[in-house]
């Protein structure tokens, strides 16, 4: 097979009209031709930080979503599945993808659990983390996101980092906010890449430290108009970490790419940052435009919009005009809740006097960072109650191993009055949190997602509305397009309902995230991310 375009050489930064001669599954040769050509071939797209659970689709219908956008590889943290049912859903992991032409990385998850402070379905200690670098397709021990117990040199994380050290294994970072001497250390101790800087300042330290930037733009957290800068300089990534099915279908590299060179980066330098800079990083056997590499290649008709004609895999044409040319059968699993239906007398909170000082997480819109805030509520017959006209909303977790913890906090952000929702994606322990105004929608909403193996939901007085994902209660074996279709129904009630956040459900799933700064809540209790430690819901009463 023989292929002409304009080539995008990532290597020596140039183009140049070639006729590329593909023998089997790799580029026999790449010859320069003199006729003018319309469009552009580049090297296959790779995503060196992405969970796919976070898509809501198990990885062969993640597949197909993201190779007609050009997206050939990925680099996949799997924690998510691996803190609901450890290496057996690693195992799940991998053999599903294997259904699927797109090349899918893993990562060895070092957290599971993420930390001490929340209860899980699994525990991966050093000696697991050595049994699945054993595994195919396990390329980095996964990103290291308890950075104080790597600072502190806690056994527990080092042991996990000596043996990816000793098997050779790249050792990927998670440091929010990490500066100065913290940082340093941090580093010193084998970790090479960060995907959480939100300032170009953080992120241009961490790269004269060595760190290689991976500028995240994923639903929530997005991170390139700050950081873009850095990759004029410095050998970066762009990855989309956490991203919703109903993004991938609207794009994936592709859009990262078309952002990047409206922000003003030249277009190679982009690409590179997709192609050359992650696959060199982590040793990926995915192509780079060479001669006797895997024709792992994309066909674009600009390099300034990205649209994405062709793409080939190892020499096969498997998307075609924004469609995947390829079948797919997803593996299924049990049930994996073991937690019985809650009632509303569990979400009350109790207290003396007549005004509270309360304890209240602040969201902030497209970052997964919170605001610690302290908000006063009126006592009302020894009960404190949600306050939806200041936005004052009751958050509630409810572990789902069978330990039958249940915690309630308030937030602050979301907007939304009347009316609950619930999920069974909760970073990174996936216990089940809700938001709502009213105890009883809650609880509608949280044993709506018992009742069927997990999800998310919405409820109010009228309705009823929920996209199951019946695989760890974090993805769906269902086509992409239904999928995003319920959950932009979800979206659609949640906005009449007043709703303020563009993506209310992977943001809910971050406030249960205990390393990631100021406040969140997990199934035993507020937590204060920089404290490290639980504090009262309660700060004072009078």
């Amino acid at each position: 097979m023989e292929i002409e375009g304009n080539v995008v050489d990532v290597f020596e930064e140039r183009i140049y009209p070639a006729r590329i001669v593909i023998q089997g599954n790799k580029i026999k040769e790449i010859k320069r031709i003199d006729s003018e050509q319309r469009n552009y071939i580049l090297p296959g797209f790779i995503d060196s930080h992405i969970h796919i659970e976070s898509s809501m689709l198990c990885p062969s219908r993640f597949a197909q979503v993201v190779i007609p956008h050009g997206t050939v590889a990925t680099v996949s943290d799997p924690h998510e599945i691996a803190n609901v049912l450890g290496i057996d859903g690693i195992k799940y992991m991998i053999e599903d993808s294997k259904n699927t032409p797109l090349k899918i990385f893993f990562t060895a998850p070092s957290c599971v659990p993420a930390t001490t402070f929340e209860t899980n379905g699994a525990e991966l200690d050093a000696k697991a983390i050595e049994e699945i670098f054993k595994m195919e397709r396990i390329v980095a021990l996964g990103e290291v996101m308890d950075f104080e117990a790597v600072i502190n040199r806690e056994p527990y994380i080092m042991n996990k980092i000596e043996v990816a050290k000793k098997l050779g294994k790249r050792i990927d970072g998670h440091a929010p906010l990490l500066r100065g001497e913290r940082l340093v250390r941090y580093i010193s101790a084998g970790i090479e890449t960060d995907h959480e800087s939100v300032f170009y300042d953080e992120a241009l330290e961490k790269a004269k430290l060595g760190m290689k930037i991976m500028i995240r733009e994923g639903s929530t957290a997005k991170n390139m108009q700050a950081l873009i800068e850095l990759a004029k300089d410095y050998d970066c990534f762009f990855v989309g970490d956490d991203v919703t099915v109903n993004d991938l279908i609207k794009g994936h590299l592709d859009e990262l790419l078309k952002k990047a060179v409206e922000l003003g980066l030249d277009p190679i330098k982009a690409i590179k940052c997709v192609t050359k800079n992650p696959a060199l990083h982590y040793a990926l056997p995915v192509g780079l435009l060479r001669e006797n590499d895997f024709a792992d290649l994309v066909i674009c008709s600009d390099i300034n919009n990205f649209n994405v004609e062709k793409v080939f895999i190892n020499g096969e044409l498997v998307a075609l005009n924004g469609e995947s040319l390829f079948e797919i059968n997803p593996i299924q699993i049990k049930n994996t809740m073991k937690t019985p239906i809650v009632i509303p007398e569990k979400l009350k909170i109790y207290a003396k006097g007549e005004i509270a000082l309360v304890n209240v997480i602040g969201v902030i819109e497209d970052q997964i960072v919170t605001k610690h805030l302290i908000e006063e509520f009126k006592i009302k017959n020894g009960e404190i109650k949600a306050d939806p006209d200041r936005d004052l909303l009751k958050i509630v977790v409810v572990e789902r191993y069978g330990h039958g913890n249940i915690s309630v906090g308030f937030i602050n952000g979301f907007g939304f009055k009347d009316c609950a929702i619930a999920s069974s994606i909760a970073h990174d322990s996936h216990n089940i949190i809700a938001v709502g105004d009213r105890d009883e929608m809650i609880c509608e909403a949280v044993n709506m997602l018992i009742a069927i193996g997990g999800g998310l939901s919405f409820a109010n007085k009228n309705q009823k509305e929920i996209v199951d994902l019946p695989i760890a209660g974090l993805m769906s074996i269902h086509p992409p397009k239904e999928v995003a279709k319920k959950l932009e129904k979800l979206h659609a009630l949640l906005y009449k309902m007043g709703c303020k956040i563009k993506n209310p459900f992977i943001t809910l799933s971050f406030m249960s995230l205990l390393v990631i700064p100021e406040l969140k809540i997990s199934d035993r209790g507020v937590f204060d991310v920089n404290k490290r430690s639980f504090i009262p819901l309660i700060s004072s009463l009078r």
